[in-house]
């Protein structure tokens, strides 16, 4: 009869055992292709918040206490010349150090007080890559700040404040620390998607 006809069984069985190892096969190529899709965009990220962070360092160990010495624009750039250094307004910067933010005066602009980093940055310079590799452009920006009673001059004029019971014969005031609130934005040169942003805290 037809019916218990079994002839061509083996062919269907082969074929649907084909399918079935290369979906695995296809299965498995997708998640490895995909892997390294991460992997690859991880590393790019944390090269460029390698940047961000290297462009914070630079921002708030290198420029900033330069700048709270009147520093001259033209000075700082040339002494920085080798990551191409660039510095916003001296009127709006000063501002942004010195006062609270809510004294910002006519010297910064709207775009100056915004929180993207890149748009009106404070600083913004090139780190380079490794080896041939593109660098980065970083951007710097104060978007906060609250005043304390640092001393900026870089004399120690105030006593150790050692207290009512303490050997010191006057009483120096509580230290309060100027803060400020800073956003940074490293990108690779050649790829803008390439980067990283980082909201940094820093007290003076």
């Amino acid at each position: 009869m037809i019916i218990k006809n079994e002839k061509g069984i083996a062919l269907v069985t082969a074929l649907m055992l084909t399918l079935i190892s290369l979906a695995i096969v296809m299965a498995l190529l997708y998640l490895v292709t995909k892997g390294t899709q991460l992997s690859a965009s991880q590393k790019r990220y944390k090269t460029a918040l390698a940047a961000s962070y290297g462009g914070a360092e630079v921002f708030t160990k290198e420029l900033i206490p330069q700048i709270f010495n009147n520093y001259s624009t033209s000075k700082l750039i040339t002494d920085y010349k080798g990551i191409d250094l660039a510095l916003s307004a001296t009127g709006c910067l000063q501002q942004k150090l010195n006062m609270n933010t809510s004294d910002w005066g006519s010297a910064c602009s709207a775009a100056a007080k915004t929180f993207d980093p890149k748009t009106a940055p404070d600083a913004s310079f090139k780190l380079k890559g490794y080896l041939t590799q593109p660098g980065f452009k970083v951007y710097s920006k104060i978007v906060d700040t609250r005043q304390g009673n640092s001393d900026q001059s870089g004399f120690e004029l105030l006593d150790s404040g050692a207290g009512v019971t303490g050997t010191s014969a006057g009483v120096g005031p509580k230290h309060m620390p100027a803060l400020y609130k800073i956003e940074v934005q490293g990108e690779r040169e050649t790829q803008a998607q390439e980067k990283a942003n980082l909201t940094v805290l820093y007290a003076y």
